[in-house]
């Protein structure tokens, strides 16, 4: 059965939701691909430091350079825990679980309700299995009530699977969040090491992670559009609605291989491998506690479990493979922010703009600034990781100067990057492609969810205690 025709055009729907239409038309209209920013920025920050800090261009160049490689190990960190999370993700087990949960919704707003709910609590644990998991999630409720002839709005649900890209920055995996408690990380010596309990388990950020596991599947379920006023399933979705069986549990090849060749399958191998990891991240924990938790033991947590979940070393290799893609942005912009954070860093631009910063803050506004330019900049650099590597030592230097916070600064850059993740489309990209839609279905209610958060983490920065 087909679902509710298009509402007409004189239906504007509410206020929010229109403010986030204009959003939507904006950014289609206007927003080029992340690494035109990330170029574009590259050449700003170089212009910047010959203009104010009187470098020669190749003295700039040589800022510039230095910096190109130094974030290796970061990117990398940062491409295998996107990657590991996808094949996680993709797991027979989890899609099995998904599947079930989707026949739970019975009409379009307990749908989005459900969605939301799911996807911000997933992505408190990891940001990449989120939004997968939220994808496939959205796509299966939405099968079950178009079969069932149920109205529902496809892009909200689709908005609602992307919604823990905004509150992951609280969560396990928050890349600043991570980077900070590893030893070595490159601003050690500016702030120090904050443990990642620190981070997730102060009071502060408590409440952020309750607030939005409230907040945000209620006003999911409130957007829903009401009778004529759902919209139908766009022509370019519907090839996902096609009849395809739930993922069979991997199962070893058939044909006639050698002994050497059947080790990738052979499943007490692979569990062995499994185990030994995730015996390692039980061993860290007791020895350690909650300290041992940075980004180097979370990706071997995702990396260990997906390998037991995928059954094989092959089947793993296989996912892994495919799933490559995902973390593409990653590998190849990371060089290009790396350079921008060089030019920042080693010319002075940096200490500068932290000066001037200071100059328009005080130890209880600081938080406001740096979280509003987090937004700004990750426009320009849409990931966490790379956000931090051009901002970090600004926001910890500027917070220093006005005697902030330092761990209440590095909260202001993660919250605020990730707030705006909801009205650009860099993340979604692994998203549209499961559901079948366009960034323009969901980034109307993406934003106007953005908006509503926006009310509860800016007071929430200024006035709670940590």
């Amino acid at each position: 059965m087909s679902q509710s025709k298009k509402t007409n055009s004189n239906n504007k729907g509410s206020v929010l939701t229109r403010i986030g239409v204009r959003f939507t038309g904006f950014s289609q209209k206007y927003m080029p691909e992340p690494i035109v920013f990330a170029v574009t920025l590259t050449f700003v920050a170089f212009i910047l430091a010959m203009l104010i800090t009187r470098l020669t261009p190749f003295q700039v160049l040589d800022k510039w350079y230095q910096g190109l490689w130094e974030l290796l190990t970061f990117g990398m960190q940062m491409a295998v825990g996107i990657i590991a999370g996808t094949v996680l993700a993709d797991s027979y087990f989890l899609k099995k679980g998904i599947t079930a949960l989707a026949e739970k919704p019975k009409n379009g707003p307990q749908a989005a309700f459900c969605v939301a709910l799911f996807t911000v609590l997933l992505s408190f644990v990891h940001f990449g299995l989120s939004l997968v998991g939220g994808a496939l999630l959205a796509k299966s409720i939405a099968k079950n009530l178009r079969k069932k002839g149920v109205p529902f709005e496809y892009g909200l649900l689709a908005a609602c699977g992307y919604l823990g890209q905004m509150t992951w920055a609280a969560g396990l995996s928050s890349s600043i969040g991570l980077l900070i408690a590893t030893p070595g990380h490159f601003l050690e010596s500016e702030m120090g090491v904050i443990p990642m309990n620190n981070y997730v388990f102060n009071g502060m950020n408590l409440f952020v992670m309750a607030a939005h596991t409230v907040l945000l599947p209620t006003i999911a379920y409130l957007l829903h559009p009401k009778g004529s006023n759902v919209n139908s399933i766009p022509e370019y979705a519907l090839k996902v609605f096609e009849d395809e069986p739930l993922p069979e549990k991997n199962k070893s090849a058939k044909e006639s291989v050698s002994f050497i060749q059947s080790l990738s399958s052979n499943r007490i191998i692979t569990a062995a491998i499994g185990c030994l990891g995730l015996f390692y991240v039980v061993y860290a924990f007791a020895t350690q506690g909650f300290s041992a938790f940075d980004m180097n033991l979370l990706n071997t947590i995702m990396l260990f479990s997906g390998i037991l979940l995928q059954g094989t070393l092959a089947n793993y290799v296989a996912a892994f493979s495919k799933a490559t893609s995902s973390a593409s942005g990653i590998i190849f912009q990371f060089p290009i922010y790396a350079g921008i954070m060089g030019i920042i860093k080693y010319s002075g631009l940096g200490a500068l703009l932290a000066t001037a910063i200071a100059s328009v803050s005080n130890s209880f506004t600081i938080y406001l600034w740096t979280f509003l330019t987090a937004a700004l900049v990750n426009l320009f650099v849409p990931s966490g990781g790379g956000q931090w590597a051009i901002q970090g030592a600004v926001a910890i230097e500027s917070s220093k100067l006005v005697g902030g916070n330092l761990l209440r600064s590095a909260q202001s850059v993660a919250y605020g990057g990730a707030w705006a993740n909801m009205c650009q489309p860099f993340w979604a990209l692994a998203l549209l492609g499961i559901t079948g839609l366009k960034a323009k279905d969901i980034l109307g209610y993406s934003t106007t969810m953005m908006l509503a958060a926006g009310l509860l983490l800016i007071p929430t920065l200024l006035l709670f205690p940590l």
